[in-house]
């Protein structure tokens, strides 16, 4: 069958990607957090970048050659982000790089690649402001993609859900203080001022803090009907179990992070219910779905993704990636970075089939139109809505 990946096969093809390389090999980048709270990210993201490598080199590689994937710990932090970007860069010699998961991260990492003319696909991280950088004039090309959903889309989606959908008036921001959980907390400012709300409350938190009883007080004090969230897991388990704490349950719908394992697990009961926007549900409603979904399972050993999203599109980046080297004819960065904005052939993917995904003014490869509503439910994150649980494959939209 076409979609159907033998495991024998993946496992083969990932020894052989990894540990047995000759000289001419494609060296490209994986950069993200495979320790620490962000983990779940970091390694889901890694993972499927490894999977869309072993297919792709089972095949016979790009150009003749193989892909070699040199991977390192970014540890969500900036410093040393910008360290392993420069080893990437200089030691390494990476055509690319996929990954950061953080925004703060990728803020600081990315300025080096723009400078080298080496192309990077933000397969996980959300910032706005990630892909713009480096605008015209100042920056003539731009060096900086994304296969993930920019805040700006997923604020306006949890304002809908909260505001328009579920019909509260009184919502409370709890945000965490970097750059990510700032950040997505204007755009979550921006998107409510458009239908005229102002938040009862807005609290912040620093990541690693474990009692959340202060900022959930002012929210309950302030009539909050919903809290609405940008963190990551750890710290939004404490959100969750923080309200069971105070016997005060309001819904939890925040950025697409309340999908990841180790809130699931932290929160446990009482992170059910919590909602967020999704570029991808582990569920193998199309062809293509099943057979990631499969031999992820099957590879790695595992039931449920720690991340999903992060995984899938850490995948499907490495798939454009190659897409655009093969169109290039080259690894050259500006050859490569032409391709990505002008790819001429269709990406099958996981989340979407890309269908020039990329302009030379617009790197974002997702738009809102492709998002759909995720919920945990029984320790997992299942479609909100069933009519989003359709196999239709949703593609790029021309309205943002």
């Amino acid at each position: 069958m076409k979609y159907k990946i033998k495991s024998i096969v993946i496992a083969i093809a990932l020894g052989a990607s990894f540990t047995a390389f000759g000289a001419d090999t494609i060296k490209v980048g994986v950069s993200g957090p495979y320790t620490g709270g962000s983990s779940p990210m970091g390694i889901s993201m890694r993972d499927g970048v490894r999977l869309a490598a072993a297919e792709i080199n089972a095949k016979g590689g790009v150009l003749g050659r193989q892909i070699e994937l040199v991977e390192r710990d970014d540890e969500a932090k900036n410093e040393r982000g910008v360290q392993v970007t420069q080893e990437l860069i200089n030691k390494e010699h990476v055509v690319a790089t996929l990954g950061y998961a953080n925004t703060g991260v990728s803020l600081a990492s990315q300025r080096f690649y723009q400078e080298a003319k080496i192309p990077v696909l933000n397969n996980v991280s959300t910032g706005s402001i990630v892909t713009k950088q480096f605008l015209p004039p100042e920056f003539p090309d731009n060096y900086i993609f994304r296969t993930s959903a920019a805040d700006s889309i997923q604020s306006a989606i949890i304002v809908r859900e909260a505001i328009d959908t579920r019909k509260f008036t009184k919502v409370a921001i709890l945000a965490d203080s970097t750059n990510y959980g700032q950040l997505g907390r204007a755009d979550l400012e921006n998107a409510l001022a458009k239908k005229n709300i102002k938040p009862v409350a807005e609290e912040k938190f620093n990541v690693k803090d474990v009692d959340m009883t202060a900022q959930l007080l002012k929210a309950k004090e302030a009539g909050a009907q919903a809290i609405l969230t940008y963190a990551i897991g750890p710290e939004l388990a404490q959100i969750a179990n923080g309200m069971e704490k105070l016997g005060w349950k309001v819904p939890m719908i925040g950025s697409w992070t309340l999908s990841m394992g180790n809130f699931i697990d932290n929160a446990g009961k009482n992170g059910e219910g919590a909602r967020m926007p999704e570029t991808f549900i582990q569920e193998p409603n199309t062809p293509k779905r099943k057979a990631f979904i499969e031999a992820y399972q099957k590879t790695y050993k595992l039931e449920r993704i720690a991340s999903p999203v992060s995984a899938a599109q850490g995948y499907d980046s490495m798939g454009l990636l190659a897409a655009a080297i093969k169109q290039a004819g080259s690894t050259d960065g500006v050859k490569v970075r032409e391709a990505l904005e002008n790819l001429k052939e269709n990406v099958e993917g996981v989340v979407t089939t890309y269908v020039r995904p990329f302009t030379h003014d617009d790197h974002e490869a997702i738009t809102m139109n492709m998002v759909v509503i995720g919920e945990v439910k029984g320790g997992h994150v299942v479609y909100a809505y069933d009519a989003d649980k359709a196999s239709v494959v949703r593609e790029k939209s021309d309205k943002k």
